[in-house]
């Protein structure tokens, strides 16, 4: 399935920030793994959580669902998933 109507900057913007964050979480985790009384590592890693949480909220608020599998708020009355486009298709 393909989108027909063009998709606005700010769609690409919050997705690369996502990835951007995603990107720090993972090598936070990583780190944390060997490293778990890292205090100032886990200060990051929350802040980064947080910062997350809330893009998402931003660009679901804006674009729709994000995640699948109950991870992103659905509406009552339309399956908005199969909406496209999906973020990997961008």
């Amino acid at each position: 399935m393909s989108s027909s109507r063009p998709l606005p900057k700010a769609y690409y913007q919050y997705l690369h920030e996502l990835q951007a964050v995603d990107f720090v979480l993972v090598e936070l985790s990583l780190y944390l793994d060997t490293h778990g009384d890292d205090t100032q590592a886990l200060a990051q890693f929350q802040q980064f959580q947080k910062r997350k949480h809330n893009l998402v909220a931003q660009f679901e608020s804006s674009f729709g669902p994000l995640y699948e599998y109950g991870g992103s708020p659905t509406d009552p009355k339309h399956w908005e998933w199969a909406d496209p486009p999906w973020p990997w298709q961008v």
